[in-house]
């Protein structure tokens, strides 16, 4: 059974009937005290990082999810659940984060190039695989995911498991040790996706 975390943002049950989909079980997780029973969870989200924070401190969700990590137990962070991970977030002002992996949220630098980047970044686009990530498993380089995003990750290359090309390369999967990242969302990504959630749930 994986626990989803449940901290108001984003839709949960997406994440939910994807993983059954696979042939696991999925629960929702609203107390930080019933963290602890899992051994894995999934952080999905989507909305303000400043706002998710907010809930994540306010509910004590932050702690346990730290407590979560630390112990070694295996944590996939989706979207804006993937942006919590890190340090700090730029985003409309300087939020504090989860601080399990080192790097930043910076916003996508949409006038770098003659053509202002759209922003958000949305729909489709490829992984350009950088590094072996077990969650990887099975996807060929170039796999296409669905993004929803304005703000991206900046952190070690040793974090980057595969990169996006949108204007510019961003990292887009991450891993450290125990602790996944995905900046696409799987459970929009057909197949991909699934076979994604299925390599997590098979860990």
């Amino acid at each position: 059974m994986i626990a989803v975390i449940d901290y108001k943002m984003g839709n949960l049950q997406s994440v939910i009937n994807a993983v059954e989909k696979v042939g696991g079980g999925a629960i929702l997780v609203k107390e930080p005290k019933d963290l602890k029973k899992y051994k894995k969870a999934i952080l999905p989200g989507v909305g303000a990082f400043g706002d998710a924070m907010r809930f994540l401190n306010q509910s004590g969700m932050d702690e346990a999810v730290k407590e979560f990590a630390h112990e070694g137990k295996m944590l996939l962070g989706v979207c804006l659940g993937m942006q919590l991970l890190f340090e700090k977030s730029l985003e409309f002002g300087k939020h504090d984060g989860l601080g399990l992996i080192e790097g930043e949220v910076v916003m996508f630098d949409k006038n770098r190039f003659d053509t202002p980047l759209k922003i958000p970044h949305v729909g489709w686009n490829s992984l350009n695989m950088k590094q072996q990530n077990p969650l990887l498993e099975g996807l060929n380089d170039n796999t296409y995911l669905y993004f929803v995003h304005s703000f991206h990750i900046k952190t070690d290359d040793k974090y980057v498991s595969a990169v996006t090309h949108y204007g510019y390369d961003f990292a887009s999967v991450v891993q450290k040790n125990n602790i996944f990242g995905f900046q696409p969302h799987p459970e929009k990504s057909h197949e991909n996706g699934l076979k994604i959630y299925k390599n997590f749930m098979e860990l």
